[in-house]
């Protein structure tokens, strides 16, 4: 449709009709008969207000899709069609890596790919969005929903978010979302909610304007240019203004500075708890600021509904706001194709031979592959020899659901679980491998409340019982493979813990292993980093899992015994202890930092634990050794533009290094470019990720790899606010982690 016939259907639509437009309601609307008792009058809508509503929540199904698009339309009275959205954050049944762990792969082609699959699985099943990405950067291990995010690095989130924009939409910025196997994608939650004080999911948020502009919104920016069609308010206040009323935020930065232009949706309620914030007296007024911020569509409060057209009436807004959220949302569905395909994708045929499909589990399986992180490896004990007696202990061991909180489509039939991956490749004989559960995965009594109903541990096995066999089990083995970690519902949105350690039936089953066998290798499951100290000192290896999706059993098999090479890196810092949060990499060195004098009690460090993390950003081990060779720079200056050619040169500096394979088996190592500037007119942060690159060498093979350093690259907001690189000293890092102290300088003039 062109853009004139979208004008001429805006005007011809009844005011009711266009705020309907604004309404986002939940599936049971449409799945089942509307009881006037249950949420219809919780919301005081009706069925008028039913068929006119622009979108709907997390439906499923190409078969209920499609005849609820057919019966709306039919009612609708310019047949305008229904918007279907869902959560669709790792997959759609076909189930990857969380985001976090893809963090981990530092491989945005493959996060891409893994996108583009979850989009087709999505489609075909007959939805148009989904709220993913999101970009927030995260740097609290105790909030629930870091799971949801690719880390504490603004860079590499914003790789990470471009690629998943791109491959949920189909390509690079200005692809047709009609085409087959899109799905539009939205960017949340904006902005800084990652940054939610003490860990608490919808806590405050209390940050300088120049952290936000530095360090928070550059992975919002990449959705925006990576061209995703929709951005989603978060829950949190900034500068004490709840984001889904806060103008400033929406209008002057999303919208005019970030060149924003397509919808912007509220998180679930977020217009109505605008009076819980305390800015807003009631709906009416909770409306009028949302609408003011520009928030186009309201997920499931009512507040637009019942309140828009009162506002207007009373000269409250003036009715070009609603106009201008309409047509967005109209111009959305054009670019969607859906007033000539009102089904788009969705196929019940197609369904059933594309989702799960054996090339899609394949790509599952390469991507827990790349995600999967080894943290310690002491004395080669990995990858496991197939001749010794192996024990496979712990509630992992069977367990079916890998694939973490936020998988709303994920089915435990689907799960390839440990065991199964195990016997795939070991198949020793029935004395040789033991397989055994030895705790509980939640402590005795504990109950968790999960996004599907209350998980408990009341029928759970006695732990006494599963210990007692374990340990004897334990005894008898030459080596242990202990599967550990959180339940998945531990984590995600809500999930936010002020104890980040693994259940205590589990560290209990561990402390007793350990007294009988200390050949132990810990596999971890888990949604956020955890506080690893008592599993890091009586583990020879520690593989950390993550929650890996589909094909987990099969990834993690593969790497124990050698089949595949760990390869990825760190996308959070591991905590020492809970109480050094939040920790991450680029910090500052402040004005008195720690020199490792412990008697000089007058640095910035704590009495009782280290400053640093357990295990950095960036940090991770395979099964082989690199080598580094020292930083080599093509030249010492930099200029901020050519002398010679004035503008129309960009100056380059090529910052190398000669990495050498030391060892005896073939590995990828992922190199990472850090840059610290090292005076400038404000603190400016120890050193900033600026590049990376993975690099597979064969034993013995040795290779140049060559980053470009351009001004671009240095630039921050200075004491004035202005966005710009300053002339100085610059120190440049090249190595395997964040803490590499491999490094040159150079100067920029």
């Amino acid at each position: 449709m062109e853009q004139q016939n979208l004008d001429a259907l805006l005007k011809d639509m009844d005011l009711d009709e266009k705020i309907g437009q604004l309404l986002q309601l939940s599936n049971n609307f449409y799945e089942e008969e509307v009881v006037m008792t249950g949420p219809a009058m919780q919301l005081g809508i009706g069925e008028k207000e039913i068929f006119r509503a622009g979108s709907v929540l997390s439906v499923f199904g190409a078969e209920k899709i499609k005849a609820i698009q057919k019966t709306y339309m039919e009612k609708q009275p310019h047949h305008i069609p229904l918007l279907f959205m869902a959560d669709i954050i790792n997959g759609y049944k076909t189930i990857f890596p969380i985001p976090l762990a893809q963090g981990c792969s530092f491989n945005p082609k493959l996060i891409q790919e893994c996108a583009r699959i979850a989009a087709k699985e999505a489609t075909v099943a007959g939805l148009h969005v989904t709220f993913s990405p999101m970009a927030d950067l995260v740097r609290d291990a105790r909030w629930g929903r870091v799971m949801e995010s690719t880390g504490e690095d603004s860079f590499l989130n914003e790789q990470m978010v471009t690629a998943m924009v791109e491959g949920y939409q189909g390509g690079e910025k200005g692809a047709e979302l009609a085409s087959k196997g899109s799905i539009a994608a939205c960017v949340k939650h904006f902005a800084a909610y990652g940054a939610a004080e003490a860990g608490r999911d919808y806590n405050n948020v209390e940050l300088s304007e120049r952290t936000l502009r530095d360090d928070y919104l550059p992975a919002y920016q990449a959705g925006v240019d990576a061209g995703c069609a929709l951005m989603m308010t978060s829950f949190n206040t900034l500068n004490h203004i709840p984001a889904t009323g806060n103008k400033w935020l929406m209008r002057d930065i999303l919208r005019r500075e970030m060149d924003f232009s397509g919808v912007l949706i509220s998180d679930w309620a977020a217009i109505e708890e605008l009076i819980y914030h305390g800015i807003a007296s009631n709906k009416e007024e909770a409306s009028k600021l949302a609408m003011e911020a520009g928030v186009d569509i309201d997920m499931v409060s009512g507040c637009y509904i019942n309140h828009i057209a009162k506002l207007i009436a009373d000269n409250g807004i003036a009715e070009q706001l609603l106009d201008e959220s309409v047509m967005r949302i109209l111009q959305l569905k054009n670019k969607l194709g859906l007033f000539e395909n009102p089904y788009k994708d969705a196929d019940e045929i197609e369904s059933k031979n594309m989702i799960l499909c054996q090339e899609h589990r394949e790509r599952a399986k390469i991507a827990a592959t790349e995600t999967i992180v080894l943290l310690k490896n002491e004395e080669s004990i990995l990858p496991l020899s197939k001749k010794k007696r192996i024990a496979f202990i712990g509630p992992y061991v069977e367990e079916e659901r890998l694939y973490g909180a936020w998988s709303l489509l994920g089915e435990n039939k689907d799960t390839v679980t440990v065991r199964t991956g195990v016997e795939n490749v070991y198949r020793g004989s029935s004395d040789e491998t033991i397989f055994c559960r030895g705790s509980s995965l939640l402590d005795p009594n504990e109950i968790l409340y999960g996004f599907n109903g209350i998980v408990n541990a009341h029928n759970e096995q006695s732990n006494e019982v599963l210990l007692t066999e374990a340990i004897r089990t334990a005894e008898k083995a030459d080596l242990i493979v202990l599967f550990l970690g959180e339940h998945a519902y531990h984590t995600g949105e809500g999930g936010s813990r002020g104890d980040i350690t693994l259940p205590n039936c589990q560290m209990q089953l561990f402390r007793e292993i350990s007294k009988v066998n200390d050949n132990i290798v810990t596999v971890i499951f888990a949604g956020r980093p955890l506080d690893l100290r008592k599993i890091e000192k009586n583990s020879k290896a520690i593989l950390y899992a993550w929650f890996p999706g589909s094909e987990g059993g099969n990834a993690i098999a593969d790497l124990l015994f050698g089949e595949k090479y760990p390869s990825a890196k760190l996308s959070m810092s591991f905590p020492y202890s809970v109480g050094q949060i939040p920790v991450y990499y680029g910090g500052f060195s402040t004005g008195r930092v720690f020199n490792g004098d412990r008697a000089n009690r007058f640095q910035s460090t704590y009495q009782d634990i280290p400053n640093e993390p357990l295990y950095p950003f960036g940090y991770g081990i395979t099964y082989t050794e690199f080598q580094y060779d020292a930083v080599a720079l093509s030249k010492n200056i930099l200029q901020k533009r050519d002398l010679i050619h004035h503008e129309n040169v960009i100056d380059i500096i090529e910052a190398s290094v000669i990495l050498t394979n030391m060892g005896e088996r073939m590995g990828v190592e992922i190199v990472q470019l850090y840059i610290c500037d090292i005076h400038g007119s404000v603190s400016r942060p120890a050193r900033r990720l600026k590049g990376f690159q993975r690099v597979m060498l064969q034993p013995g093979e040795r290779k140049k790899v060559t980053f470009e350093i351009t001004e671009k690259m240095l630039r921050f907001y200075d004491i004035n606010m202005n966005y710009v690189s300053e002339a100085g000293e610059f120190r440049v890092f090249i190595g395997g982690d964040s803490i590499t102290m491999n490094e040159s300088r150079f100067v920029l003039e």
